[in-house]
């Protein structure tokens, strides 16, 4: 098992990828949304993995930060789908209340790393 197998936020970001995938399977996006949200909720988990290999302090820092980056870029996306109606407000608040723990989680890494 790699180290980054072992992060509780990888194994959420992982999940969030997950779900993401699902609901892209289940709804009718334009292409464009459909692909940008599937590469932003990708990213967040792969950015992590990448970073966790990392030797250095700012090296795994600037990973994390990019993941973070992806985060924010799904809630917009979500956002706008809410906006649009093309997703319902309860399945809106899930992905958004699993993005703002992936945020904090991401955040707190962050901030320790800069600490050293």
């Amino acid at each position: 098992m790699f180290d980054f197998e072992k992060l509780s936020v990888y194994m959420k970001a992982k999940e969030f990828n997950k779900n993401v995938n699902e609901f892209l399977l289940s709804s009718h996006l334009d292409r464009t949304t459909h692909d940008q949200l599937r590469r932003a909720s990708f990213s967040i988990m792969l950015n992590i993995a990448e970073g966790a290999g990392r030797f250095t302090t700012p090296d795994r820092r600037n990973f994390y930060v990019i993941s973070r980056g992806s985060t924010f870029e799904c809630v917009a996306i979500f956002d706008y789908l809410k906006d649009i109606r093309a997703i319902d407000e309860e399945k809106f608040r899930s992905f958004y209340n699993d993005l703002d723990e992936l945020s904090r989680m991401l955040f707190s890494m962050i901030k320790h790393l800069t600490n050293k």
